[in-house]
């Protein structure tokens, strides 16, 4: 997403909807949020939603609205499971904060006393990285790096953390908030180390069993006998929504595996916004909670945003928790996206107030709701922030469109490639990826990341030596281009994969002819 414009709409729109913060009595009137569920569902053609609202120590609302998939009658419930994506980090973080208690660990330990053969690409941030370093994005990559090595591959969690020596830094080690999937997934692999079982039991045996998150999943293989479950869907402009496959994420688990419904989600929420108690039981620490809910990487707090939240005065980063101020009070959340996937968690530990959304589509929609339980709870029951989002998006969508049609406009035509086909075709690799192979299917160049049985991609040609390509079974990420770099003796020896997109980055991915 181009934040910089995402900003400035924000700063418009305050304009439009100003007026809007009047105070009121504290509390939530649950029929208007079922009512304004359902109205939001509609108007942003999300096929499935669940929400839960928790107060206190129990579950004060839960309700699924629309359907688990698009063409079925089968119908979304509280139980309805859903992939959370990233908001399974914290039960990694919280993993860890029961070893710190335990001394086994400590927050600022090298990774290198657990993990001896882990690697950065600069030696001395190999050296100095801390598990508290892991667990709240400051290693001085940007955010996502990486993210191909373990997205739909056959690389294993031990390989995937090996080859991050090969991600070169966006910043300054500790410098800079840099959102690292592979990094909390390092994080993770210490707690076999430690605790004698897989990262998967430990999350059972410690949080799902003693919380009775019964119908929780650690992957997406648990799903085959399972009936009550969301498919995730890829809503394109104008478009029926598209039911596509759950993505995998057996080899960043501690990251991202975890899947569940709103009322087990909620039963998490519960314990972290008691102090680690549940139903009169300790299973974390309150000094552990509070760590973890305290900052440790700071992010900057755009203008634009700043001013259409006159209420927000910061934002940072905890150990696997997002924060931010909102209004007088302090907000602890996360989100969570997978391919067709899009969750939201959020609790007010003063307040004693949470809320859990699951949908199964792309959307801002779950952002817009933590913010309306926010106002409605906080005495501001009339901010609209589903159509607010709907207007941003809206204008995002403009902005992706006017880039195509000046990257179209742009296009020189009539040009051909230099080389015939066959020339163009080959083994390429790099240190970071692995291997793609470049061959000709039915008259046109085919590129297929091998360490990948989903990314294949169809090429045609755009201009000189670029072609459009467009991958097959990925149809969450759009059309871009394989550029091949001509030596000076006029044969094709690399090749740069550009899909932009913002979750993936392919540019960082090097591919030199090997054959």
């Amino acid at each position: 997403m181009k934040k910089s414009h995402l900003f400035s709409v924000l700063l418009l729109l305050l304009f439009v909807t100003s007026g809007i913060f009047a105070q009121k009595n504290q509390g939530i009137d649950f029929n208007k949020l079922d009512d304004y569920l359902a109205k939001s569902l509609e108007e942003w053609h999300i096929p499935g939603m669940a929400v839960a609202v928790v107060q206190g120590d129990s579950i004060a609302f839960a309700k699924g609205y629309g359907i688990k998939e698009f063409g079925k009658a089968g119908k979304v419930d509280s139980k309805t499971l859903f992939s959370v994506a990233s908001n399974t980090k914290s039960f990694t973080a919280a993993a860890l904060s029961q070893l710190v208690d335990e001394g086994k660990l400590d927050w600022d330990d090298k990774v290198i006393e657990y993990l001896p053969w882990f690697k950065m690409y600069n030696n001395y941030v190999t050296g100095e990285i801390t598990v508290r370093d892991l667990l709240c994005h400051r290693s001085g990559l940007k955010t996502f790096s990486g993210d191909l090595l373990w997205y739909e591959t056959d690389y294993s969690q031990d390989e995937v953390i090996k080859r991050a020596r090969f991600l070169k830094p966006e910043y300054g080690f500790r410098a800079h908030f840099g959102y690292s999937n592979i990094l909390v997934s390092t994080a993770g692999r210490i707690i076999p180390e430690l605790a004698g079982m897989t990262w998967q039991n430990y999350i059972r045996s410690h949080f799902f069993k003693p919380l009775g998150m019964t119908s929780s999943l650690l992957s997406v293989n648990e799903l085959k006998d399972k009936k009550n479950v969301a498919i995730p869907h890829h809503v394109a402009e104008g478009k029926d929504p598209l039911p596509i496959k759950y993505m995998q994420w057996d080899n960043a688990a501690p990251a991202a595996a975890v899947i569940s419904n709103v009322e087990d989600m909620s039963k998490w929420l519960i314990l972290q916004m008691n102090d680690g108690i549940y139903k009169g039981d300790t299973i974390l620490s309150p000094a552990q909670v509070y760590e973890m809910h305290s900052t440790q990487t700071p992010d900057n707090l755009n203008p634009g945003w700043a001013s259409y939240f006159p209420g927000q005065h910061f934002n940072t980063y905890g150990l696997c928790w997002s924060l931010f101020d909102y209004k007088g009070v302090k907000v602890v959340n996360h989100s969570g996206g997978a391919d067709g996937m899009i969750s939201q968690t959020m609790i007010v530990p003063e307040k004693k107030i949470g809320i859990v959304v699951l949908t199964n589509s792309v959307n801002y929609l779950p952002t817009a709701l933590m913010y309306y339980v926010l106002d409605d709870y906080l005495g501001n029951p009339d901010n609209d922030w589903s159509a607010f989002f709907l207007r941003v998006k809206k204008y995002m969508d403009n902005l992706d469109k006017q880039d195509r049609e000046k990257t179209d406009k742009e296009r020189i035509p009539n040009t051909k490639p230099a080389l015939a086909l066959k020339n163009y075709t080959g083994t390429y690799g790099g240190d970071l990826y692995g291997n793609a192979e470049v061959k000709i299917k039915d008259g046109h160049l085919v590129l297929d990341f091998l360490p990948s049985d989903v990314l294949i991609g169809d090429l045609s040609h755009w201009q000189y030596e670029t072609f459009k390509i467009k991958l097959r079974h990925s149809p969450t990420l759009p059309e871009g281009t394989v550029t091949f770099i001509l030596n000076k003796e006029g044969k094709a020896e690399e090749l740069k994969v550009d899909i932009p997109n913002p979750d993936f980055d392919f540019t960082e991915l090097v591919f030199k002819r090997i054959k």
